[in-house]
């Protein structure tokens, strides 16, 4: 597993390895417009998780998720979490949870 400092650390750390494709959260599936890949939570896989807590407001916490889809995508979802969370579907809740290990 890996460390990263902070959240831009995280994400081009990840893109370095090969998680290229920038995911956006929907209310049911995870997009990326530029490639036009649309996953439901069970396409994919949480490889890895990074937590991060704003540097002046500790209410500016985010995630970042590297995702593997079973179609060989790997990209990176950054998303807010607590009070600026997106809202979400169950089943994408329960994808997201289950694989909130850091």
């Amino acid at each position: 597993m890996y460390t990263y400092d902070t959240l831009s650390q995280a994400v081009n750390g990840l893109k370095e390895r090969g998680y290229g494709i920038d995911f956006n959260l929907e209310f049911d599936c995870i997009t990326c417009k530029q490639t036009l890949v649309s996953l439901l939570p069970s396409e994919f896989e949480i490889t890895e998780v990074y937590r991060f807590e704003g540097d002046s407001n500790p209410d500016d916490e985010s995630v970042v998720y590297a995702i593997e889809s079973k179609h060989g995508h790997k990209g990176v979802l950054v998303n807010g979490y607590g009070i600026s969370a997106d809202p979400i579907g169950d089943e994408m809740v329960k994808k997201l949870a289950t694989n909130y290990t850091n």
